[in-house]
């Protein structure tokens, strides 16, 4: 018997969103997988992101390639940006070299105190000391006395 109050059509009534009888929920599977997609989106994006001073500075062939790869591994584990920061900057900007106009002022110095048919010394080589026998010192001769 039915119950006066209820409709025989209310079936076709309900959102499509209502759970079934059978206990399938399709909104909860949606969520669920599209939840799982967005984490792992953003987590790639993350990583990504953090890579990107390190692909920067490999492009670009920088010197302090090393140095910019740790620093943007230290901002991913300790959470701290101005690691991430410093390392996009330098990966952005090389540093100039500024011991180059030095070294080419020294090798022009040590030249100056060479002899022109002298052999450059290698970097590292320190000038050997000539080894010329020097005369060894005349003893004084007795003064004669009474002249």
């Amino acid at each position: 018997m039915t119950t006066p109050n209820a409709h025989p059509m209310a079936a076709g009534h309900i959102p499509s969103y209502v759970t079934a009888a059978d206990g399938s929920d399709f909104l909860f599977t949606f969520m669920a997988v599209f939840t799982i997609v967005l984490i792992l989106l953003i987590g790639v994006a993350y990583f990504t992101l953090h890579a990107l001073p390190e692909k920067m500075a490999h492009k670009s062939n920088h010197p302090q390639f090393q140095l910019v790869g740790i620093l943007a591994l230290l901002a991913l584990f300790t959470h701290n940006n101005i690691f991430w920061v410093a390392a996009i900057l330098m990966a952005g900007f090389q540093i100039p070299d500024l011991a180059a106009p030095l070294r080419a002022i020294a090798d022009a110095v040590r030249g100056l105190g060479r002899e022109p048919d002298a052999p450059a010394a290698q970097d590292g080589d320190a000038p050997q000391p000539e080894t010329a026998e020097e005369p060894a010192p005349k003893q004084a001769e007795p003064v004669a006395e009474g002249h």
